[in-house]
C-alpha cells in the first residue's frame, strides 16, 4: 500500500536545545576566530601593493627594507581565517534521545530521532565529538575525533543500536551551499536501515537511481510542486512505489531530504514509520 504525505519544507527541525555557538573554540584553545576575521581584511593587502608600486626608485634602501617588512607583515594579516561549521542530523531510529559534546562542551542537548539542528561554527581542525544518550553521560554511543575541514558539514547518526539491519555509525558529510541560481538544489541522504537501495522517481522520471544505505546523490531542478515516488532500486521505473512525498523547492534554495524510519516499523527494533525529513540547508 502506498505511503501518500505532504511534507512542508523546514528550514530546520525543532525540538532541540542549542547550547551554543563554537566560535572561539577551536582545538588547540587559541584565538578568537571571529576577530581574526576582522583583522584579515583585504584593505591591507592591496595598500600594501600600492606602496610597492609607488616610488620605485625614489626611496633608498632603508625605506625600501621598511616598506617590503610593513608589506609582508600587512599581506599575512590580511589573509581571512577559514570559517566552518558543523550540523548534526540524529537519524538513528531505535536510539534514545542524544547529547552532543563537541571538545568537552555540551553543544546540543536532548536531541531526538529525526533533528536536524542548526549549524553550529566554529575554526577548522580535529575535534573530539562525543555522543551520549540524553542526561546519560556515562552512556556512550560515539566517543571519536572529527577533522572539521572550512566549509558545511553534517554529522548524521545512522544505522541501528541493535544493528539488525545496518550498524549504528556517525557519518560525516559535506555540504555543497552555493548558489543554485535559477534552481533548487535537493540531495537526497538514505538513512532508512531496512530499506534496499532505492530509486527516486518523479511523473515516471528517474531523479535519484540506485540511492545505497548511508549514501547521498543531488540533483538540481526548476522551482515546482514535485511528487516524489519512493522505489526499490530497479533497471527501470516499473518497481513498485513504497512511499509517495510532494515537495515544492524554491529557486535559488538547498534542500536535504532524509529518508528516515523502517518500511517495516511492526518488525523494527522500534515503532519509527518511513518517513521524508525534508530541511532546508540554506539559500
Amino acid at each position: 500500500m502506498v505511503d501518500n504525505r505532504r511534507r512542508t519544507l523546514l528550514k530546520t527541525a525543532g525540538g532541540v536545545v542549542i547550547v551554543g555557538t563554537l566560535a572561539g573554540c577551536a582545538g588547540n584553545g587559541e584565538g578568537e576566530p571571529n576577530e581574526s576575521s576582522d583583522n584579515g581584511s583585504m584593505d591591507g593587502g592591496e595598500n600594501g601593493n600600492e606602496t610597492n608600486g609607488a616610488g620605485g626608485g625614489e626611496t633608498d634602501g632603508n625605506e625600501t627594507d621598511e616598506n617590503e617588512t610593513e608589506d609582508n607583515e600587512t599581506d599575512d594579516e590580511s589573509e581571512p581565517a577559514g570559517e566552518a561549521a558543523l550540523r548534526v542530523a540524529h537519524l538513528s531510529p531505535d536510539a534514545p534521545n542524544v547529547d552532543v559534546y563537541v571538545a568537552g562542551d555540551a553543544v546540543l542537548e536532548d536531541v531526538p530521532f529525526r533533528t536536524v539542528s542548526d549549524y553550529l561554527e566554529l575554526p577548522p581542525g580535529d575535534y573530539p565529538v562525543e555522543i551520549t544518550a540524553a542526561g546519560d553521560a556515562e552512556t556512550v554511543v560515539f566517543d571519536e575525533e572529527l577533522t572539521v575541514p572550512e566549509g558545511q558539514l553534517t554529522a548524521a547518526a545512522i544505522g541501528e543500536l541493535a544493528d539488525e539491519n545496518q550498524p549504528f555509525a556517525v557519518e560525516v558529510y559535506e555540504d555543497d551551499l552555493s548558489d543554485p541560481g535559477e534552481d533548487a538544489r535537493v540531495r537526497l541522504l538514505h538513512a532508512a536501515p531496512d530499506a534496499p537501495n532505492v530509486d527516486v522517481t518523479v511523473d515516471g522520471e528517474t531523479l535519484f537511481e540506485n540511492v545505497e544505505f548511508g549514501a547521498t546523490r543531488t540533483v538540481e531542478i526548476p522551482p515546482d510542486d514535485y511528487t516524489l515516488e519512493v522505489r526499490p532500486a530497479t533497471s527501470n521505473v516499473d518497481g513498485e512505489v513504497v512511499a509517495t512525498f510532494d515537495i515544492a523547492p524554491e529557486a535559488g534554495t538547498v534542500y536535504t531530504a532524509f529518508a528516515v524510519g523502517y518500511l517495516e516499523p511492526d518488525a523494527a527494533p522500534a515503532d519509527e514509520s518511513f518517513d521524508l525529513e525534508v530541511v532546508e540547508d540554506g539559500p
